[in-house]
């Protein structure tokens, strides 16, 4: 019996929005980035086993990782 299991990572663009970047001080906007890892089992995602946020400035582009709570106030 043959058995194909694996991981996958999934990138996703959020819509982000214009705030103060923590590195340059620049009001611009913020790029949000979800980044999921998924188990795969024959090539289909069966369930997510880690999930992660980055920001990203558009004027200096330092990127940072963000929690969850910071990502709903970014998104909300």
């Amino acid at each position: 019996m043959l058995l194909l299991f694996g991981f996958k990572t999934v990138q996703k663009l959020l819509p982000g929005r214009s705030a103060a970047c923590r590195y340059c001080r620049v009001f611009a906007h913020q790029h949000l980035e979800e980044r999921a890892t998924k188990f795969t089992l024959f090539f289909i995602p069966v369930f997510t086993t880690s999930r992660s946020y980055r920001i990203t400035c558009s004027n200096c582009g330092a990127t940072s990782v963000v929690n969850g709570r910071q990502k709903q106030a970014l998104v909300g």
